[in-house]
């Protein structure tokens, strides 16, 4: 069973595999034109329904019947799996919220762009996690600021 993280970065993989061949966002093109936002709203909707997938995957494993590993140290780690698994079904629920977020922000011209700036938030940003909803400058800056107030 793979970490939370680098599950969720291999679903969005495949999503990304799934518009293969598909158009690409350019920055030869207008920032966030029709095609730039559909491409984006199609990779967010893949995204969400692989996770939605996934998730029905673990639960009719779930449902299945209880773990019946003989060997006491087998059932340890079985358990401990379940429950690595439980985590990252709980990652994804959350970043189906943001997903949902980002699909609302394509529909309102919203998406894009910063939420603290309003600049441009850069394609090759939005291509590496399509849910951003800052520049990284204005990312870096959240988290410096974060880290202050939790060193207080």
């Amino acid at each position: 069973m793979a970490s939370g993280l680098a599950d969720e970065i291999d679903v969005l993989v495949k999503a990304r595999r799934s518009l293969a061949g598909d158009y690409v966002p350019s920055d030869a093109d207008e920032y966030m034109n029709a095609e730039q936002q559909d491409y984006f709203r199609r990779l967010l909707q893949q995204w969400k329904k692989l996770i939605l997938s996934a998730a029905a995957d673990t639960l009719s494993q779930l449902q299945e019947g209880p773990l019946r590993e003989p060997d006491l140290n087998d059932r340890a780690s079985s358990e401990t799996d379940w429950g690595i698994e439980l985590r990252t079904r709980d990652r994804q629920r959350k970043l189906i919220s943001k997903i949902d977020s980002a699909l609302r922000r394509i529909e309102e011209g919203e998406y894009g762009f910063c939420e603290v700036t309003g600049e441009p938030i850069g394609l090759g940003r939005l291509i590496a996690r399509p849910i951003a909803t800052m520049t990284v400058e204005a990312q870096e800056a959240h988290e410096r600021r974060e880290r202050v107030s939790r060193d207080d």
